[in-house]
């Protein structure tokens, strides 16, 4: 390949094609300090409180955990003292504390040593050495000696590198030498994970690559007319409603001609959005998105959306619709008018859509397992592929929006989707406080035979209730009797309206909507099936309601 005739983008993605990377020109190590090493992290489901600092005075209350590591260091700079080194730059930052040991109950106790100087002028020449280690992240104050009782220790104070630098690895090896640490300590990055961080160095995100061996009939049709309805919708009077598909795909970002044969082709970008399933697994063999909704605990599942389903396109927009209309019928609606309008969403709405957003933007689509989303009467759990990559502390801050897919998140944007000024986790937060709920969690989770992934847990259960639940419970009060055949009627009503608006509801989401039992539920269907004004048309889990008559 002449690579004189490429264009910039397709410089930066063929560099390492062959891996499916994008490598920048350079990199430049992160000599800040790790800040606020006091702020709470989940790593691997489990929360650490941290110092900003070793102290001193605290020596014989610490315990070695994922952010602290003590190593005996008796004959001299102990070689495992770079595998951590690079195992804490690579994940959330860390200390090393070496002179010391470890007892079975997990004290320490220092090793005996008396004098630092051969130990620190060799760490300072090993670290600055880049056929030992890849780039040196510290600066002289991250490294300092204490004497306790006679003994000296080597305290050295280990950043969390920016996405640009990583990974750090040793012994002038990427890929064997390249560590990250999770609660079991430190382990050996995977192929996998090494090329994903590699493609995270980038700020050309790696759906803006350009996919020449794909054209715009791979494509799926119906989803490209769904988002040109929804934009049309939200932006009537814009120049873009007027364009030809080609040129409009161009200006969201899903197709682009800037490559060598100057066609328009998908971006990829584009065919993770609107493409044919069998298309996006050439590119992204590992693609999968997978949605199931657990409303009854005796069986596996009640409903399920995934990818690999022939009965849908299975790309990321269709998910979307699809997940996000069930979803939403999981929360409640308090009655409400505006100007004599009823208004049918809650701020919790937006909040559940904007953290599918979240999570689909956010997918490495390279890595296995895929997108699963799962639902529960008293949850929603979100899983992707991939950990933050401005870092889980400011992912929760806000303010610092970086995408994993950019043009992804510019055309959820687009449709007024998604948060690009880096302000939605944070607001997600803010909503679930507001209506009284159980606070929402964000773990990432590291090593292990899956890839590292993002779990964000919404849960749909009041706080309130959660504190009252070990309280004795009154004795309920006794309801007045209602008019029980108005009660059928209204009730009847409502289901017509459900299905009025999605013909392919089951029982079990009707109930959830309508916070009543799938009993009274099976109940009342069976009237309207009765009586002739609905029926069951196709197999149990494909099929869909028809109204006879109203």
């Amino acid at each position: 390949m002449n690579t004189n005739k490429l264009s910039k983008k397709e410089k930066a993605f063929s560099k390492l094609e062959n891996l499916k990377l994008d490598i920048p020109d350079g990199m430049n190590a992160n000599t800040e300090l790790m800040e606020s090493l006091n702020k709470k992290y989940s790593v691997n489901g489990e929360v650490n409180t941290l110092i900003d600092k070793f102290d001193i005075s605290q020596f014989y209350s610490y315990r070695e955990d994922n952010r602290f590591e003590v190593k005996a260091a008796e004959g001299g700079l102990p070689h495992s003292l770079w595998e951590t080194y690079s195992a804490m730059a690579n994940t959330y930052g860390g200390v090393i504390i070496c002179g010391v040991r470890e007892r079975n109950d997990g004290t320490w106790f220092t090793t005996g040593m008396k004098n630092a100087s051969k130990l620190l002028k060799n760490f300072w020449n090993q670290i600055n050495d880049r056929a030992k280690v890849s780039v040196n992240l510290l600066r002289e104050s991250d490294v300092k000696v204490y004497t306790i009782n006679d003994d000296v220790i080597l305290v050295i104070v280990v950043p969390s590198t920016d996405r640009e630098t990583k990974p750090v690895y040793i012994n002038g090896d990427m890929f064997r030498g390249s560590f990250k640490r999770n609660n079991e300590g430190d382990y050996h990055c995977t192929e996998a994970e090494v090329k994903a961080m590699l493609r995270d160095q980038t700020r050309l995100t790696m759906d803006m690559k350009v996919l020449t061996n794909m054209e715009l009939s791979d494509f799926e049709k119906e989803s490209v007319k769904s988002y040109r309805v929804w934009f049309s919708t939200r932006h009537p009077d814009h120049a873009w409603t007027k364009l030809p598909d080609d040129e409009f795909l161009e200006m969201i970002g899903a197709a682009s001609d800037d490559c060598e044969d100057k066609r328009m082709h998908p971006t990829c970008a584009g065919i993770l959005m609107f493409g044919k399933e069998h298309k996006i697994t050439r590119e992204y063999p590992a693609f999968f998105l997978d949605y199931k909704d657990h409303a009854d605990p005796s069986v596996r599942w009640t409903d399920r959306i995934q990818s690999q389903s022939p009965d849908w396109s299975g790309n990321v927009f269709d998910f979307f619709t699809l997940v996000s209309r069930k979803l939403l019928r999981m929360l409640k609606v308090p009655f409400k008018l505006v100007d004599m309008v009823r208004i049918d969403e809650t701020p919790m709405h937006n909040a559940v859509r904007e953290a599918l957003v979240n999570c689909l933007v956010n997918t490495d689509y390279y890595l296995s397992r895929g997108v699963l989303i799962d639902s529960y009467d008293d949850k929603i759990i979100m899983k992707n592929p991939g950990t933050s990559i401005v870092g889980k502390r400011q992912m929760l801050r806000g303010g610092d929006s970086e995408p994993r897919n950019a043009n992804i998140m510019k055309m959820f944007n687009l449709l007024g989707f998604g948060e690009h000024a880096g302000s939605g986790v944070p607001d997600i937060f803010s909503i679930w406080r507001e209506a009284g709920f159980v606070e929402p969690t964000i773990d990432e989770y590291f090593g292990g035979d899956e890839p590292n992934k993002t779990v964000v847990t919404l849960p749909l259960v009041e706080k309130e209730l959660v504190e009252t639940e070990k309280r004795p419970k009154k004795q309920p009060k006794k309801q007045p009797n209602r008019n029980k055949t108005l009660e059928v009627m209204e009730r009847t009503e409502k289901i017509l309206d459900l299905i009025k608006d999605d013909p392919t509801i089951s029982r079990s989401e009707i109930a959830r909507s309508l916070s009543l039992t799938e009993a009274q539920i099976r109940t009342a269907i069976d009237r309207l099936k009765k009586n002739d004004i609905i029926k069951w048309e196709g197999s149990p889990r494909k099929g869909k309601w028809i109204i006879i008559k109203t």
